[in-house]
């Protein structure tokens, strides 16, 4: 019998054509550039003399074959699902009890943010830490990013994304998990423990998503301590000052994808001018992050053709209505100093079971890529925690 397939899951690598490279090459040289006012700096946006810094080593100096050694070091596969195409990782650890852990990326990051967290959470003996606190990694590439190709309907939105690795869990045979999520992965996340609490035995965050009006207070802001007023106000102003993006995205994305699907140097500058104001870089950029980590992740968009899909999940997604008004399962937060959205705990602990908020020392919204020990050791104590 031939299977369904829709259920087959089979092996993926990662192989980049020469034909591509040298296109992305040719079309890096011919770059247009804009002109830059003296001494602005990155006050406009990405600053000029960075990017053509960054795309001059992409055209001469990044390791094509380095890229694919590092994206093939652990087991990849692709299935399909509601006919969508998805990629994922499937780390199976060494210990045989290790829990299984679904991981959540969001925007514009890939999986390639796991890449450093990947082998420490599968296999911690390996790794100078404690076998018990192995897991099962499972780490798709959420449908409309990267090696998962582009979505191909209308309304393909974040609760359909949720629906989608729940059943792809299934599919692998894991009846219970814990979910991890960050930025869109969050609120994958957070659906995730709202509505497969048969399934979900916990889950943990590093951004927590909630609508204040779901609140059972006749003023939520009674609620907060100065704390929490103050992760109010910090929120409020990203949100008017440096949510351009999120406006653009959640309403012309395709106007802005022809730009960036054509021109790699547009691609990065879109790109890496997040990954310097979202982390925890003091605007240094490439002290916080390596040259080829960050052109890993611009890589993954350009030889996929994905940015224009990646966006239109801020264009499909209602967010308020996507947003679970309680999520029961047992909830962990760790809360680093750089996140761009810093949802107050008074509000947090009326919508979600929190048992468990820890304040980091350092690191911002791509935390595993920034900081991998501390994702890998936080992660690890909630766990162990609930389990």
């Amino acid at each position: 019998m031939t299977p369904d397939r829709e259920e087959t899951i089979q092996p993926f690598e990662v192989s980049v054509d020469r034909a591509e490279i040298e296109d992305l090459r040719t079309r890096l040289e011919r770059t247009r550039w804009p002109d830059q006012l003296p001494d602005s700096g990155w006050e406009y946006g990405t600053d000029l003399n960075t990017l053509r810094t960054l795309c001059e080593y992409w055209r001469e100096d990044f390791d094509w074959s380095g890229f694919e050694t590092r994206l093939n070091r652990f087991d990849q596969y692709v299935t399909t699902i509601d006919e969508q195409r998805l990629h994922f990782y499937h780390v199976r650890s060494p210990e045989p009890d290790a829990t299984p852990l679904l991981l959540s990326h969001g925007w514009p990051g890939s999986i390639a943010e796991f890449l450093d967290v990947l082998g420490p959470l599968a296999d911690p003996a390996a790794h100078g830490g404690d076998p018990s606190d192995a897991f099962h990694v499972v780490a798709p590439s959420l449908p409309g990013f990267g090696f998962s190709g582009p979505t191909h309907r209308r309304g393909y939105d974040v609760p359909a994304m949720t629906d989608a690795v729940a059943e792809l869990m299934d599919r692998l045979g894991y009846d219970r998990y814990v979910a991890q999520g960050g930025d869109w992965g969050a609120l994958v996340t957070a659906l995730l423990g709202a509505n497969y609490p048969d399934r979900v035995d916990a889950i943990h965050t590093n951004m927590l998503f909630l609508n204040p009006g779901s609140i059972e207070a006749e003023d939520p802001m009674e609620l907060l301590d100065e704390r929490g007023r103050a992760d109010y106000r910090e929120t409020a102003a990203f949100r008017d000052e440096r949510a351009a993006y999120h406006d653009i995205q959640e309403t012309k994305p395709q106007s802005l994808a022809y730009g960036l699907t054509d021109s790699p140097a547009g691609l990065a500058g879109w790109i890496v001018e997040k990954f310097r104001a979202w982390s925890d870089c003091d605007g240094d950029l490439e002290s916080h992050f390596q040259r080829d980590r960050l052109l890993d992740t611009v890589s993954v968009y350009w030889l996929t053709g994905t940015i224009n899909s990646s966006m239109r999940i801020y264009f499909e997604t209602d967010v308020e209505a996507a947003t679970p008004n309680s999520v029961d399962v047992p909830a962990g937060h760790a809360r680093y100093p750089a996140e761009i959205y810093k949802t107050p705990r008074g509000w947090a602990e009326e919508v979600y079971d929190i048992v468990h908020w820890n304040e980091l020392s350092e690191g911002g919204h791509f935390a595993a890529m920034e900081v991998p020990d501390l994702f890998v050791d936080d992660l690890r104590r909630f766990v162990g925690r609930v389990e």
